[in-house]
């Protein structure tokens, strides 16, 4: 078993794509379990080709659980963090927070047109920890 941490600054929400940098780490034939350390962020693997898919992913997830300061949000409790704070850890709830991915002969296996990012939900820059664990067959 191999492990490590990969640190990535994000400035805002948005998707950041990290396959590169966990693509030079991998080896071998096995099976590569990512997890994201933080409440408030997500992992996804999604199409990496066209910059549009980002963009509307984005959009998408702030039309679906918007500020707390959004008069639809008033219900919500957990606001002294700031307006993107509880909406962040309701997207962090949705999306996933850890990936499997089979490695074959020092390859991740995805397909043509993905990629895998980080999913940054708060507005301000953050620094996002991720562990990778590599389990060699």
């Amino acid at each position: 078993m191999q492990i490590k941490n990969f640190i990535v600054s994000t400035n805002g929400p948005g998707l950041y794509e990290i396959t590169s940098q966990i693509a030079q780490w991998v080896n071998g034939d096995g099976l590569l379990t990512l997890l994201i350390k933080h409440t408030s962020a997500s992992l996804l693997i999604q199409e990496n080709a066209d910059p549009e898919v980002k963009f509307d992913f984005i959009q998408f997830l702030e039309r679906l659980v918007p500020p707390s300061s959004s008069p639809e949000m008033s219900y919500l409790t957990h606001t002294y963090e700031g307006p993107d704070d509880m909406p962040a850890h309701i997207k962090s709830g949705l999306l996933p927070t850890t990936l499997s991915i089979p490695i074959e002969n020092g390859k991740m296996t995805l397909g043509t047109w993905q990629g895998i990012y980080l999913v940054e939900h708060r507005l301000s820059a953050r620094r996002r920890e991720i562990t990778a664990c590599l389990l060699l067959a």
